[in-house]
């Protein structure tokens, strides 16, 4: 397994990225009705391709597993394809972001205790919090510190 920077986004690969979003998303994130997941897909398209740093996580045969992405010091996503979630492909990604990219916030949903658990056990607080989400739905957020 190796994280490789995304230097260029062709189609093929953000629909890569895109679809392990959407696995992560289906395992993780139990709140979203398949109906929000097709709405925040378009959302989430856009901010791969526009995202200042973008990292992967690719197996030596090429198959993308997880990913984050990175603007200035907040990771503003990450997420690993289910199957693979659990296996420290997660920390992997998080210690290079926090160690080599400066990263010291996140934002997680308040509805996602496994998201808020992996990133409190990697030294995260809650420094505050929003009633909804970036989209003005009814998913309350968490933004997180680290100590």
């Amino acid at each position: 397994m190796e994280i490789i920077k995304i230097t260029t986004r062709e189609s093929d690969l953000l629909a890569a990225l895109l679809l392990v979003w959407e696995d992560s998303v289906r395992q993780s994130h139990h709140f979203l009705t398949a109906a929000d997941i097709a709405g925040l897909r378009p959302l989430v398209l856009q901010g791969l391709s526009l995202i200042s740093e973008l990292w992967a996580l690719r197996t030596v045969d090429g198959t993308y597993v997880g990913f984050m992405g990175i603007d200035g010091q907040k990771l503003e996503m990450l997420f690993i394809k289910g199957e693979q979630r659990g296996c420290g492909l997660g920390s992997m990604l998080l210690t290079q972001a926090i160690e080599e990219l400066g990263v010291t916030e996140v934002d997680v949903n308040e509805q996602n205790p496994q998201a808020q658990d992996f990133y409190y056990k990697h030294g995260f607080y809650q420094a505050g919090r929003s009633a909804v989400d970036g989209q003005g739905k009814p998913f309350p957020i968490l933004h997180l510190r680290l100590k």
